[in-house]
């Protein structure tokens, strides 16, 4: 799956939210986008990268103390 085709799984997903809203208020999409797509990513890449928190930064692009927040926040530190 490329990025393209990860954009239009957000990009219907954010669709069917607004569809189904039903006249109530969007509320912290930004914040629920984030958290919907974050946590999954970060247990694929762990297991992909075995466990190994550096390696797993990496290919992440970012540092292994953001990584460490970030697992840490989504109850994924083990």
């Amino acid at each position: 799956m490329s990025g393209g085709e990860i954009s239009n799984c957000v990009r219907r997903a954010l669709e069917d939210y607004f569809a189904q809203l039903d006249g109530e208020p969007p509320q912290e999409v930004y914040q629920m986008v984030l958290d919907c797509v974050e946590k999954p990513m970060l247990e694929v890449v762990m297991r992909h990268a075995r466990g190994n928190q550096t390696h797993a930064a990496q290919v992440l692009g970012i540092s292994r103390n953001t990584l460490h927040k970030k697992l840490v926040q989504h109850g994924l530190d083990q």
